[in-house]
């Protein structure tokens, strides 16, 4: 999870970000068996101001990079923009 921070923290400069690791719910799970994790990334970015929610998705993958192939196996995203109150995406 430090590299997750680290990297989000580099590419999108969140003024909020949350991140759980919630693989143990998923014990047996073909990603699990595989080693790979399951989070929930709840994260607040002047990077994702006026972009939909698949966009602002995208932006979360992008800066994850190779941690997608190697490491997440699902990826559960809570993207806000910092004028958003409460809102979701």
């Amino acid at each position: 999870m430090a590299q997750m921070r680290a990297l989000l923290t580099q590419h999108l400069a969140p003024t909020r970000l949350a991140i759980r690791d919630d693989s143990h719910k998923h014990a047996g799970h073909a990603g699990s068996r595989l080693g790979l994790g399951h989070f929930s990334i709840a994260i607040e970015s002047a990077a994702f101001v006026g972009k939909r929610p698949l966009a602002r998705h995208r932006l979360v993958y992008a800066a994850l990079g190779a941690m997608m192939q190697t490491d997440i196996h699902a990826l559960s995203i809570t993207a806000t923009a910092p004028d958003e109150v409460g809102g979701t995406s």
